[in-house]
């Protein structure tokens, strides 16, 4: 009689999933493989809730990642945790109408957002709005009351409520903050100026009010390639001659120059033989109610 052989160790494997309102990213830990884009139920630090997984924690993956969450996949999505998740969704506009009520008994300046609940129903999570802080204390007691669960307050900034609440941007398509966007980095008019873009606020604003997180985007190709001309007001010889520089045509590497006969006329930067005169330091602009850049 053979000694049966003892049965080989499951391998662990590592997912970065995405889970939340807030579409917070995560590692989860399972002894089940998966594949992108499968859903999940998951045991996070905020509790029991639903989760896409994205890819494998690989290093590369962990790089691009700044200090995410961790937790462990319970098991796939079920038809009954799809169901129950459809009734807890179905639930939000009378959990917002009950949080509404409790802010104006308290009389308290914050806009309510989004109420999001757990499919473990460990905590409700409130989005709100204010201006400045707000003492919430007494409205979290009453909420706990209310639902009879945790309650967790969470301040969020007009970025954030498109986020939540938006769906569509000028170009078309889903809004970035709502769909691959895990950060979102600051934004500035210096980007939308390199860029050639229209300066109409109206036409460069996101639906959060905010500068457009797509000026981000091709931004660093615009400064390296912006990089590669001489700057505007330089003195330069070219094969047709002496020239001074008066715009610049980023993306297609060339320069609007006047000769000195004075003429204008395009050239490649690959005709600039070199700078001959740098041009005279931009005069310090004054700080003022309309002065400076718009940040977002």
């Amino acid at each position: 009689m053979t000694q049966s052989e003892p049965p080989k160790p499951k391998k662990n494997w590592e997912y970065v999933a995405r889970f939340g309102s807030m579409r917070i990213l995560g590692v989860l830990s399972t002894r089940e493989s998966f594949r992108y884009n499968d859903q999940v139920v998951a045991r996070t630090d905020r509790g029991t809730e639903i989760a896409t997984v994205l890819c494998e924690a690989t290093p590369n993956a962990l790089d691009s990642m700044n200090e995410p969450t961790a937790g462990k996949i319970v098991r796939r999505l079920s038809e009954d945790d799809r169901k129950q998740w459809e009734h807890i969704q179905g639930q939000t506009r009378d959990d917002l109408a009950i949080c509404q009520r409790c802010v104006d008994a308290r009389a308290l300046k914050m806009d309510l957002v989004d109420v999001e609940r757990l499919l473990g129903g460990e905590r409700i999570v409130v989005y709100y709005v204010a201006e400045g802080r707000v003492d919430f204390r007494q409205l979290v007691r009453d909420l706990a009351g209310e639902f009879q669960t945790r309650i967790e307050m969470r301040q969020i900034g007009v970025r954030d409520e498109a986020k939540l609440l938006a769906d569509y941007g000028d170009c078309g398509q889903p809004l970035c903050c709502a769909t691959f966007l895990s950060k979102m980095p600051p934004v500035s008019m210096k980007m939308a100026k390199l860029q050639r873009s229209t300066l109409d606020p109206t036409k460069i604003s996101g639906r959060c009010g905010r500068l457009k997180c797509c000026l981000r985007y091709e931004f660093e190709t615009y400064e390296a390639l912006a990089a590669e001309l001489p700057p505007i007001g330089a003195e330069i010889l070219t094969r047709e001659g002496n020239a001074s520089v008066l715009a610049h045509d980023i993306l297609s590497q060339q320069l609007m120059v006047r000769t000195e006969d004075n003429r204008r006329i395009l050239l490649g930067v690959d005709q600039v033989v070199r700078v001959t005169k740098a041009p005279p330091p931009a005069k310090p602009r004054r700080s003022g109610r309309n002065g400076g850049t718009r940040d977002a």
